[in-house]
């Protein structure tokens, strides 16, 4: 009886590694992976991540102007976001590398020098951009640094820099000291930023 026991015992592992094989030679199926977890109140749960879906109403307008105004919106986004990430990306960039200099006089020719490079990778382009274009990159800096224009060329550059600047921008109707307001005068446009970033504009 032992032998026979024995025996199946011997089967069994046989054909379970047999298995093992062939099943390490195929592609695990997508309802067999393993995914992380976490454990609560003494049982293991999938935790996965699910990527946020924004859903807004279907806009309705309620006249051609509106809708003018609207889709000149859009446009307007898809011309000045990219700027704004420019400009966040350039700022985190300078932030990280004034940190490394040691002096004052370091600081500003770092400054001159990026303030060149700027100049002549984009001063074309955005001489090109209207002055709605314009005031709304102004808002999207402020929204993607948390620091007005006027604020970040005060900072850089200095008082006078920015006092100069600030009088030029008011000559074409705009402010440097503009704030993006999500809630207020900025919620369409804050709500095309998002459909922006998901790539459903």
């Amino acid at each position: 009886m032992r032998w026979k026991l024995l025996f199946v015992g011997m089967i069994t592992l046989a054909l379970t590694v047999s298995n093992q094989a062939v099943y390490a030679q195929r592609p695990i199926p997508d309802s067999t992976r393993l995914f992380p977890s976490v454990v609560l109140e003494g049982d293991t749960i999938p935790h996965i991540s699910i990527p946020e879906v924004v859903k807004y109403g279907r806009r309705r307008f309620k006249n051609r102007y509106q809708m003018y105004r609207y889709y000149k919106l859009i446009r307007n986004l898809k011309k000045t976001y990219p700027y704004a990430q420019i400009a966040k990306q350039k700022l985190l960039e300078m932030n990280t590398h004034l940190k490394t200099l040691k002096t004052e006089r370091e600081k500003k020719l770092y400054i001159k020098q990026s303030e060149q490079e700027l100049r002549a990778q984009f001063e074309k382009d955005l001489t090109k951009m209207t002055i709605s274009q314009g005031r709304m990159l102004i808002k999207l800096i402020d929204r993607e640094t948390g620091s007005t224009s006027y604020e970040l060329v005060k900072e850089l550059k200095g008082g006078f820099s920015a006092a100069f600047w600030q009088g030029i921008a008011r000559i074409f109707g705009s402010s440097l000291k503009t704030r993006f307001d999500p809630e207020g005068d900025d919620k369409v446009l804050n709500e095309l930023i998002i459909l922006y970033e998901q790539g459903l504009i």
